[in-house]
């Protein structure tokens, strides 16, 4: 049976232990510590506790509130950005899903089939899909490697064609229990997206291989040298800090480790960008309203794309948070852009 524990919250200064209070929530769990992510289930069940609300950490940095940021087009003080980002998110979840499908005409699933296709994991690695919302990365990810692991054991199986039964089945019986099994951990600053992917995964049968924690980009509450693939995906240019959920990224892979996001980013072509642009600003928001209820909350994000960095200088800001063979593909004409980089 699983413990359950509850702690105090407040605000770390560094990063919580694995099977500690992350914030607002009780967290379920099985006694396990960070390191052991990559060959045990972990099972996180988010629980809302008492009237501390996640958003809470996020809103009560020190000194935030003398500095200002951007939120789409305004300017806000750093300290009500986060808190604005949380309601943007809050208010889509129930149809963020449905939103994507709209909005891309359905493109965004094969930018994030390509995402999948160039990171290509194998069996055995585990990835931290941070802004991870309702699981579409963590969900390919984990069918992806089932996949390899599928097509590894037809190779073997076919290699063993000379064997006898006996020998097959000693082969079996010797094999590593749990070996080649992967993990996937959605980490999420908003546990109302969580709350979405959550009810997914059990409705698509995804088990003890896939786990959820709220967490904060920029402060991510995993130990160092964990992971073997972070994922961000749509996620990055609602961060506050983004060097420093960069660094993060760097800091909880593991050496050897890849960073990949998926990005909204430039288009070059005039043509391309022009309609792009009457797109996104004429029909985005009224899809938001009519599907969603909700006109800002898109606006926003159109707004929000445009004041991402483009392509070459997201690839120096990722360099210098210490990845090295930083390289991007721009999808749909640079609609989008996949960057990758590796943690040696």
């Amino acid at each position: 049976m699983p413990l359950l524990a509850t702690a105090p919250y407040s605000a770390p200064n560094h990063p919580l232990p694995w099977n500690s209070q992350l914030c607002s929530y009780q967290i379920c769990y099985s006694g396990l510590m960070k390191a052991d992510v990559g060959t045990n289930a972990l099972q996180v069940l988010l629980i809302r506790q008492g009237t501390v609300v996640a958003e809470d950490r996020y809103l009560q940095r020190d000194g935030s509130e003398d500095k200002s940021t951007h939120f789409g087009f305004e300017t806000v003080p750093e300290g009500q950005k986060a808190e604005r980002v949380y309601k943007v998110f809050e208010s889509v979840a129930q149809k963020y899903d449905v939103m994507n499908d709209a909005m891309s005409l359905g493109i965004h699933r094969l930018w994030k089939d390509s995402l999948l296709h160039i990171m290509n994991p194998q069996p055995g690695a585990c990835l931290l899909d941070t802004a991870g919302g309702t699981g579409d990365i963590s969900f390919r990810f984990l069918d992806y490697v089932r996949s390899q692991r599928g097509r590894q054991d037809r190779h073997a199986a076919r290699s063993n064609q000379t064997l006898s039964w006996q020998q097959i089945t000693d082969s079996y019986a010797s094999a590593e229990p749990g070996q080649g099994e992967s993990r996937a951990v959605v980490c999420d600053i908003n546990k109302e997206m969580l709350k979405v992917g959550k009810q997914k995964a059990e409705e698509l049968g995804y088990g003890t291989d896939l786990s959820w924690v709220v967490g904060d980009a920029e402060e991510l509450p995993f130990d160092d040298d964990l992971f073997d693939v972070y994922t961000i995906a749509f996620g990055i240019r609602n961060v506050t800090h983004i060097e420093q959920a960069l660094q993060e990224a760097h800091r909880v892979l593991k050496p050897g480790g890849r960073f990949m996001c998926l990005e909204f980013s430039r288009v070059s072509n005039p043509l391309l960008s022009s309609l792009y642009d009457a797109y996104s600003f004429q029909v985005i928001p009224v899809l938001g309203e009519v599907i969603a209820g909700d006109w800002k909350s898109y606006q926003y994000l159109v707004e929000s794309i445009r004041r991402f960095p483009d392509q070459e200088t997201f690839k120096g800001m990722i360099e210098d948070a210490g990845f090295f063979r930083v390289q991007y593909f721009n999808l749909t004409g640079g609609v989008v852009a996949i960057h990758s980089g590796f943690k040696l």
